[in-house]
């Protein structure tokens, strides 16, 4: 990271980075004790203990079930404010790293770097209250629940924005494909909305010796996972990027060999950037599902669930945010049109009530050389303080006192 480092430390990075040492330490018990969604309850309970001692004005607690949200007040009297998000949840995978911080619960691991997230907005809350060169609010939101849960829907259902108005809002993830020290997001789409799809196949079960007298709901369920890979593309537009993968398949019991099942099941899900893809998928494989088990005498039923929407960066908040990098590591270290992933991300709920900015904070492989959701995963502890300057950076340059915002 040192190709920026002459830059960044005439900024908040020199206030943050002798408190480095520090900030690791909380990350890695973190990362000891996983939680899983609206279950962080000791998670939440050390950042509300943290965020009190740095003194932030006001801390509130248990919105969102288990989310926590400070309020930092600047210099002026300016009623602008920003919103700077974090998620503190982890997985429900078993952690197969060695080190000395891995997990102590087996079964729960942070895999995706929710714990360094965390960490990194309490780097920004204590540099944040202590200079407060800022006219306005800064709105801290420790968001539960991310990894499946919509712990953001539940948070602004909880009353977020009405408890805690803000302009704007912005967050970060890592990303280990960027190297540590670089920035990525684009204007639009960044993360896909993610549905979750399960079909039910109804047939006539019997012995396998005897086929003739079933309705074999295997055979049922083979031709829609193949007919369906057919949606995509010969249905979606070409320009216009859709997934579709049936993941699961459940039907029968494999120490009766002799036996056809009467039910089959498949699960899976559809990604997709638009509406229009979204809409017609799940029209055209409703269509599918029930014309196909028509077909061999069978029924099926197909059960749709919209998940999370697409996390779609607002246009001004973009360039804004990517200003703001560039301003602290320099624009080579920035990439402003970055490939949107298929993944999925529940900060979308916030963006699609608020103008705001995902971002990829860039950490490389980390300890482990692991992408996002592997067994061997850790967050690369180095990036934290740039993450905490960036956060701090977004705060004092939306709300300058110079009263500038960014347009």
């Amino acid at each position: 990271m040192g190709s920026y480092l002459g830059a960044a430390l005439r900024g908040p990075l020199a206030a943050i980075l002798p408190h480095h040492e520090g900030l690791a330490e909380f990350r890695r018990d973190l990362h000891s004790h996983p939680e899983l969604g609206f279950e962080e309850h000791r998670t939440s309970a050390l950042v509300a203990e943290r965020l009190r001692s740095f003194g932030v004005d006001e801390v509130h607690t248990g919105i969102g079930r288990t989310g926590v949200v400070a309020v930092i007040h600047g210099r002026g009297h300016s009623r602008r404010s920003i919103g700077l998000r974090a998620d503190m949840d982890a997985l429900p995978m078993n952690e197969e790293n060695e080190f000395a911080h891995r997990s102590t619960r087996p079964g729960l691991m942070h895999g995706c770097g929710h714990d360094g997230h965390t960490t990194i907005l309490l780097g920004a809350a204590q540099y944040l209250a202590r200079s407060r060169r800022f006219d306005g609010i800064v709105n801290l939101i420790f968001q539960p629940g991310e990894e499946g849960f919509a712990g953001a829907k539940a948070m602004i259902d909880d009353g977020l924005f009405e408890r805690f108005p803000t302009d704007e809002v912005y967050a970060l993830h890592n990303w280990p494909a960027l190297e540590p020290g670089r920035f990525g997001l684009n204007i639009g789409p960044m993360m896909a909305a993610a549905d979750r799809i399960e079909i039910d196949v109804s047939g006539k079960g019997g012995h396998g010796a005897h086929p003739h007298r079933t309705i074999d709901p295997v055979v049922v369920a083979a031709h829609i996972v193949t007919a369906a890979q057919t949606i995509v593309s010969r249905n979606v537009g070409p320009l216009d990027a859709a997934v579709l993968s049936l993941c699961s398949i459940q039907a029968g019991n494999p120490a009766a060999y002799s036996v056809v099942p009467r039910e089959a099941k498949l699960v899976g899900t559809v990604r997709t950037f638009s509406a229009d893809a979204q809409d017609l998928i799940e029209q055209r494989l409703t269509e599918l599902v029930e014309s196909t088990a028509r077909a061999f005498g069978a029924e099926a039923k197909l059960v749709y669930e919209r998940i999370y929407p697409a996390t779609i960066n607002h246009a001004a908040q973009a360039r804004f945010a990517g200003d703001v990098a560039a301003e602290l590591v320099g624009e080579d270290n920035v990439v402003r049109d970055l490939e949107p992933s298929m993944g999925a991300e529940d900060f979308a709920f916030m963006l699609r009530v608020k103008p705001g900015c995902y971002v990829r904070l860039g950490q490389g492989g980390g300890v482990g050389g692991c992408f996002l959701h592997n067994t061997r995963y850790d967050f690369n502890d180095a990036v934290i303080p740039l993450g905490a300057a960036y956060f701090s950076a977004l705060a004092e340059r939306s709300l300058s006192l110079a009263a500038h915002s960014p347009s």
